[in-house]
């Protein structure tokens, strides 16, 4: 005679980041509210940073969690953001368009301090809790221009290629405490700042903005579309899940094909 044993019944899955606490940079609009809300419906207490006071405290509002307005410029205002934080998003950015010749040095300067010494000092921030709790999570949000060049963009390109570097020591570093730190790579995102920049590459190569997208932006893109920002906030939230602890020190690229080429 055969026994047939029962399944128990499946209880609620408990969601992969519940009791866990992320920071969100930039958070306020496009890919960091993308992150914000994604982050929260995987259970997680989310910081949204942003320097739009208004645009933080209303992601904070859907998401459920706590705003902070924030210049990533001033090191002293990061000094005044939230330690005990397990998840890291990197993700506050700005974009200006012009050739070497006419780059502002100071516009140049700006954007590695928004972008390469902000994350810099956001790890320092963050990353002792991490440690002495033996679990962590860092993604930056890079580009597929931290893997790639176009022209017109040393800043921004200089600033994701930096950022590139960073995440990866802090992979090497945070390996032995049970912290993981990785770049996610978009190509170009349907968000207020790609549309800044069409608007800038329209100045710069003389033609009307419709022509951008097709002919500038996504000319070296095999897929012809923008992604949206819950592509990559997907992306975000899988490399912050429990599955992905052996999964460090890589770029994840979501760039149409572009760097297949």
């Amino acid at each position: 005679m055969t026994t047939h044993i029962s399944a128990p019944p499946p209880g609620p899955v408990p969601a992969p980041l519940h009791g866990r606490t992320a920071l969100v940079t930039g958070g306020g609009s496009g890919i960091g509210r993308a992150c914000v809300l994604a982050l929260a419906s995987a259970g997680a207490t989310v910081h949204v940073v942003d320097r739009d006071g208004g645009a933080a405290k209303a992601v904070a509002g859907e998401a459920g969690g706590q705003a902070h307005v924030a210049d990533l410029a001033d090191p002293d205002a990061i000094g005044l953001l939230p330690r005990d934080v397990d998840v890291l998003v990197n993700n506050a950015g700005l974009q200006h368009v012009a050739p070497l010749t006419a780059f502002p040095p100071e516009r140049f300067e700006l954007i590695q301090r928004v972008m390469v010494t902000a994350p810099f000092l956001l790890l320092r921030h963050t990353l002792p809790h991490m440690y002495g709790q033996g679990w962590g999570r860092v993604v930056n949000v890079s580009s597929v221009h931290g893997l790639r060049a176009s022209p017109y963009k040393s800043a921004y390109v200089a600033a994701k290629h930096a950022l590139e570097g960073l995440s990866k020591v802090a992979a090497l570093e945070g390996a032995p405490h049970g912290v993981t730190s990785n770049c996610v790579n978009p190509g170009y995102v349907r968000t207020p700042l790609v549309e800044g920049q069409i608007r800038d590459q329209a100045a710069a190569h003389g033609i009307a903005p419709g022509q951008v997208l097709a002919d500038v932006l996504l000319a070296r893109s095999p897929v012809k579309r923008l992604l949206e920002g819950e592509e990559v906030a997907a992306a975000v939230l899988w490399l912050c899940g429990p599955h992905s602890a052996s999964v460090t020190g890589v770029s994840l690229p979501l760039d149409g094909g572009w760097t297949a080429g």
